[in-house]
C-alpha cells in the first residue's frame, strides 16, 4: 500500500501550498505553476555536496548535506512556515522526490502539518507536461485569428478575453512578439506569472502580465510548455479558444507539435486592416523600439539575408530621421507582407474561406467593437 505522505501529479490540486526545495537554478528553468521556491541547497552547496560525493565519498557527502540541508530547512520555517494553521496540506518536491524532498516532508509532518512529497518529483511533472501537451490542444475547438503583421491580433485576444472568450496568448506565454523585433515588452509580476489561474471562459492569469515596459526574456522551453498546460487546463472544451497564428517558432521557443496540428487543421477569421492603421498601430505597440534607435539597427541588421545592402541602408537612415511612419511602412510592404501572403495559406488549411473582417480603427475602442462583431459571428 503507498504510503499516505506520497502523492502523485494528479493529486496537485489538493494542496494548500506546493513547496519546490530545488536549487534556484533549477526552480527558474521550470516548476510546477504556482510552487514557491524554498531551496534545501543553494546552486553552489549543490555543486559541492556533488563535488565531495565523486572526489571523497558518498559518505562524506551525505554528512555536508545533511548538514546544510537542516539549516536551510530551519530557515524556511522560521521565515515562511510559522505562521501557517494546523490544518495546512504542503506537497514538497525535488528532482526526482528523494532525499532533499524527503527531509523537508518529515520535518514538516513531526510538527504536525499533513506534508506530503510528490512521487518522482520533477521529473514526474515534467513528464505529464510532455504527455499532456501531445493529447490535451486536440481537444479542443480553435478559432485561429489570422491577418497581417501589424493589425492588431494580440490586442485583439486581450479584446475578446474582455468580453467573456477563451482565449490562448501563445505570445504572451513565449514573452515574445514573434517577429524580427523579438522581445515581447513586459511588467513583471511580483510572482511568476504563471503561477495562478482565473476562471475558464477568458484570459487567465497564467497568459497576463506580460504587456507594457521593458523587455523581458523568454522562459525556457520547459517553462513555456508548464505556463502552456496550465493554461489548457483553465480552459474548458465545450466553447471554442481563439488563438493567433503562429509559426513553429516563438523567438527560440517551439510550439508543440500537437497544438501546431491542430491550429493549422483548425477554422481562421483574418483581419484586414486598413495599410493606415496598421502603421499607427505598429508605432504605439513598438513605441519602446522606436525609443531606442540603436537597438532597433541592431535588430533590423539580422535581415541581411533577406534584404539588399541598399534596402537596409535606407531603413537604417529613416531610423536616423525619426521617420517612423515612413520605415514601419516600408518593412510592412518589403518584409513582413510577403511573408504573411506565403504562409497563412500554405500553413493553415482553411485560410482560403476564413471569414474576412475589415477596420480601419486599432485604438482600444475599435478593437473592442471588432471583438464583438467577432464573437457576433461566432455565437
Amino acid at each position: 500500500m503507498k504510503s499516505t505522505s506520497v502523492a502523485n501529479v494528479t493529486q496537485l490540486g489538493e494542496f494548500d501550498e506546493i513547496i519546490d526545495v530545488r536549487s534556484p537554478t533549477e526552480f527558474a528553468d521550470d516548476h510546477i505553476p504556482g510552487a514557491v521556491n524554498c531551496p534545501v541547497l543553494s546552486d553552489e552547496e549543490r555543486a559541492r555536496v556533488g563535488t565531495l560525493y565523486k572526489q571523497d565519498s558518498p559518505f562524506a557527502a551525505k554528512k555536508l548535506g545533511a548538514a546544510l540541508v537542516a539549516r536551510h530547512i530551519a530557515e524556511h520555517i522560521e521565515t515562511r512556515f510559522l505562521e501557517r494553521p494546523r490544518e495546512w496540506r504542503p506537497l514538497v518536491y525535488c528532482w526526482r522526490g528523494g532525499k532533499r524532498s524527503g527531509a523537508m516532508g518529515h520535518v514538516l509532518r513531526q510538527i504536525g502539518w499533513p506534508a506530503c512529497t510528490l512521487e518522482g518529483g520533477y521529473k514526474s511533472w515534467r513528464r505529464h507536461v510532455v504527455a499532456e501537451l501531445a493529447e490535451l490542444p486536440r481537444r479542443f475547438s480553435l478559432r485561429v485569428v489570422t491577418g497581417a503583421t501589424g493589425s492588431g491580433k494580440s490586442r485583439l485576444l486581450e479584446a475578446l478575453s474582455a468580453q467573456g472568450a477563451q482565449v490562448l496568448d501563445l505570445e504572451a506565454l513565449a514573452a515574445h512578439k514573434g517577429s524580427v523585433l523579438g522581445g515581447l515588452p513586459g511588467k513583471k509580476l511580483a510572482g511568476p506569472p504563471q503561477e495562478f489561474l482565473g476562471p475558464p471562459g477568458g484570459e487567465n492569469r497564467a497568459q497576463r502580465g506580460f504587456r507594457g515596459g521593458a523587455d523581458m526574456p523568454q522562459p525556457s522551453q520547459k517553462m513555456f510548455e508548464s505556463r502552456l498546460l496550465a493554461v489548457l487546463q483553465g480552459l474548458t472544451f465545450s466553447r471554442p479558444v481563439f488563438v493567433e497564428a503562429e509559426s513553429r517558432r516563438i523567438g527560440r521557443l517551439q510550439v508543440p507539435d500537437a497544438l501546431l496540428e491542430t491550429m493549422r487543421a483548425s477554422p481562421c477569421l483574418v483581419i484586414e486592416a486598413s495599410d493606415a492603421a496598421r502603421v499607427a498601430f505598429l508605432i504605439g505597440d513598438y513605441d519602446h523600439f522606436l525609443a531606442d534607435p540603436a537597438s532597433l539597427k541592431e535588430k533590423l541588421d539580422c535581415l541581411r539575408e533577406l534584404q539588399s545592402g541598399e534596402t537596409l541602408a535606407h531603413w537604417q537612415a529613416l531610423i536616423d530621421a525619426r521617420d517612423w511612419p515612413g520605415l514601419v511602412a516600408e518593412l510592412l510592404e518589403k518584409h513582413y507582407d510577403p511573408l504573411y501572403r506565403r504562409s497563412q495559406g500554405r500553413n493553415y488549411v482553411h485560410f482560403a474561406e476564413a471569414p474576412r473582417f475589415a477596420t480601419d480603427d486599432l485604438s482600444p475602442a475599435g478593437l473592442k467593437n471588432l471583438a464583438s462583431a467577432i464573437l457576433a459571428t461566432s455565437a
